[in-house]
């Protein structure tokens, strides 16, 4: 979209209801992940974008627009769709361990991780500025972990291996995502969490079909709201990319925080203290600013700005 086609005002919009989405998502997963195997919750939420990508790729073909279901770069999706399904698992499995707005926090540290896998893999020339910002954003971290406080403890793992894997696949992307379509990448994404998730529920003692006969139905619905969150949330993102700058765009990721936890006040009674709040606050702007950074030189060398999609979810 040219410069005069944009509309930054409504990219926030989208920005700030995709925030909305993956927060109310994340909170919903900690929830039902008291009466469902978490397994079961995650092959759900990747069924449903598979589902729903295909529906939305086949309307298109039929509108004329062919060519939606071609990958022409398959070992690129798969490699995309494995970490981001290794991704989505930490983070899975962490909010049920951790708090969903200290969860958030630490696993926004990615652009921090993607400056850092940078210089260390792809030996990029790294500024003064930019390690800076990765020991502030690490020291934010520490901040809110607190080690040696006993208030987390090793589920802190969960947030930073989520970090680290969704760091790696926005180097990947940022390397091939422009000779894809967003929307044939969001299916085989889905697609490709949906099947590796449907052999490895086939191989283990869960008992899939009974396990949804048995819920309720409130429980169900809850299943598919995740889904439909997840699906919703990456659609949003790529509409948002549509209408504003990335680095226009960024500060307002962050606003997932503080969505996580006013949601996690409601539904759950607990509020951020003091410290943790500081902590969150360190991660926010040196991720915000490492990621604004990497999308200016992504654009100085033409490549694409993927430093935005820092939600794992």
């Amino acid at each position: 979209m040219s410069a005069s086609g944009q509309r930054p005002a409504l990219g926030i919009l989208l920005i700030l209801l995709m925030a909305a989405c993956f927060a109310s998502m994340d909170s919903s997963i900690r929830y039902l992940g008291g009466f469902l195997p978490v397994l079961i919750i995650l092959w759900a939420r990747y069924s449903f974008q598979a589902l729903t990508m295909a529906v939305w790729l086949g309307l298109q073909s039929l509108r004329g627009r062919t060519g939606q279901f071609r990958a022409a770069h398959p070992r690129f999706q798969l490699a995309r769709g494995l970490l981001l399904l290794a991704t989505s698992a930490m983070s899975f499995y962490g909010v049920q361990y951790m708090p969903v707005a200290e969860f958030t926090a630490i696993n926004m540290l990615t652009p921090v991780l993607v400056t850092l896998l940078a210089a260390l893999l792809l030996h990029e020339r790294v500024s003064r500025l930019r390690w800076a910002l990765v020991i502030g954003g690490f020291a934010g971290a520490l901040i809110v972990i607190r080690p040696g406080s006993g208030l987390f403890g090793w589920a802190v793992l969960f947030p930073l291996a989520g970090a680290l894997t969704y760091a790696s696949f926005q180097i990947l992307t940022a390397k091939l995502a422009a000779l894809e379509s967003p929307y044939t990448t969001h299916f085989y994404t889905g697609l490709t969490g949906a099947l590796l998730l449907s052999v490895l529920l086939a191989l283990l003692p869960l008992d899939l079909i009974g396990t949804l006969r048995a819920a309720s139905a409130g429980q169900l619905g809850l299943l598919a709201l995740i889904g439909l969150l997840g699906t919703l949330g990456h659609l949003l993102l790529i509409l948002a990319l549509g209408m504003a700058p990335t680095g226009t765009l960024m500060p307002f990721v962050y606003v997932q925080i503080g969505v996580a936890a006013f949601i996690g006040w409601l539904a759950f009674d607990h509020v951020p203290d003091s410290v943790a709040w500081l902590g969150m606050a360190v991660v926010s702007a040196c991720g915000a600013a490492s990621a604004w950074l990497n999308v200016r030189r992504a654009q100085r060398e033409a490549a694409s700005p993927v430093a935005l999609d820092t939600i794992a979810d």
